[in-house]
């Protein structure tokens, strides 16, 4: 870097640490000797020229970081964005696994319904014609028992017919 040239045409050198005034020149003995000449010497345009390199130096490379800083910035924004679909999309997923076996389950518990309906329906069938057999039997029995109850009145009836009368006197 280039070191500012004074009005008389000598180089300024810049403080050495510790020190808290410009450099002295190399000619001069004392450090307070020509502190005041010295300050006289910077000037201010060569100062204002000075600012104006140094911005003019750094200032492109400022403004290309701070057009790839927004640039970059909107890029998070967008990856930002697509991760939040992605993540959306990933929960629908999930979800539609949990429904999907919230399907399965119901089509197994249907199944068992079915069967059961199948197995009840058995049953009925089971049961009426058990009902109608024990009430042919119960018939049947009835019959029986009238039967068996007409055989005894005819027997007593025979039986009376057969007791020996004592013979009528007339």
């Amino acid at each position: 870097m280039e070191q500012p040239e004074g009005k008389e045409g000598f180089l300024l050198e810049a403080a050495a640490p510790g020190q808290t005034g410009p450099a002295l020149d190399s000619c001069e003995a004392s450090p307070d000797e020509g502190l005041i000449e010295d300050l006289a010497i910077i000037d201010k345009k060569a100062v204002e020229q000075l600012t104006e390199g140094l911005i003019s130096h750094y200032l492109p490379d400022l403004q290309r970081s701070k057009l790839a800083l927004q640039e970059l910035t909107q890029n998070q924004v967008v990856l930002l964005d697509t991760l939040e679909q992605e993540i959306s999309k990933f929960r629908e997923c999930n979800s539609i696994l949990d429904i999907n076996a919230l399907f399965s389950e119901a089509k197994h518990y249907h199944s068992k319904l079915v069967n059961i309906r199948k197995e009840m329906m058995m049953l009925h069938e089971k049961t009426s014609k058990l009902k109608k057999r024990a009430l042919k039997l119960q018939q049947k029995k009835q019959k029986e028992e009238l039967e068996r109850e007409q055989q005894r009145e005819k027997e007593l009836e025979r039986e009376k017919q057969l007791t020996a009368k004592p013979a009528r006197r007339t």
